[in-house]
């Protein structure tokens, strides 16, 4: 199976009626595993809800989406919590960490909720990988905003998961610590063999990607391979993002 995420005709609206709203109008998209894809568009593009769709967050109100070999179609919110836990890494702009616990702590936190033993050689792997060492006795209070970031690229790939979907992971920070994570995320694909999904408004993020998706409307309009950050403005211009 060489696709992490295949989504065919996913469709999904809000609301019944004349108030409904379609937030996807029949996607269909194939993410090889492997690879880095950032998703782009205007704001009210669909952009969230196709990474909820394709995380296994929200139900499309038609079409499949598939992880890997499996059609999320039918589970039950207890099997998707299940494939969430195990099948896939979340890292948001908000970070999402637990104060009271300590970095070690934040990383393992799905592998304790998931009831599954802690891979001590691979946790060592992964906290080096990010750039912890010597940190992970530290709670999140005494750590900068990229640091905390850094812990929960770790908490999401300590699973192994399938694919690490990213919500405007570098959002909240500076320009600098921006760059690093990006890079991080970078090294992950090209060093782990991971597959990340990310979706961001800014072009200097997207053009870390291997691909970028733009959205409009609910759709795909188009996509781009090897990315610059001019090219991506350029063509988020044309969507009428910053017009």
């Amino acid at each position: 199976m060489t696709e992490a995420v295949r989504l065919d005709a996913v469709s999904k609206v809000y609301g019944r009626g004349r108030s409904a709203v379609a937030a996807l109008r029949e996607v269909s998209i194939a993410i090889p595993r492997g690879t880095f894809t950032a998703v782009m568009g205007p704001s009210g593009s669909g952009k969230s809800t196709f990474l909820h769709c394709a995380a296994g967050l929200d139900v499309p109100s038609s079409g499949s989406v598939r992880l890997g070999g499996t059609d999320l179609a039918g589970m039950d919110e207890n099997a998707l919590t299940e494939l969430r836990r195990r099948r896939v890494g979340f890292v948001f702009q908000a970070f999402n960490l637990v104060s009271a616990l300590t970095v070690t702590e934040n990383i393992t936190l799905p592998l304790m909720l998931a009831g599954t033993r802690v891979d001590r050689g691979w946790l060592r792997e992964v906290v080096h990988r990010v750039g912890l060492d010597g940190r992970t006795g530290h709670r999140p209070a005494e750590l900068s905003g990229g640091q905390q970031q850094r812990v929960a690229i770790a908490r999401a790939l300590v699973t192994r998961p399938e694919v690490v979907f990213g919500d405007e992971p570098t959002g909240a920070l500076d320009t600098m610590t921006a760059r690093d994570v990006l890079t991080l995320l970078r090294e992950v694909v090209s060093g782990l063999g991971q597959t990340v999904v990310m979706v961001t408004h800014d072009p200097v993020a997207a053009s870390s990607a291997d691909t970028v998706l733009f959205l409009a409307d609910g759709r795909i309009v188009d996509a781009m391979a090897a990315p610059t950050a001019e090219r991506v403005a350029g063509r988020m211009t044309g969507l009428g993002a910053w017009n």
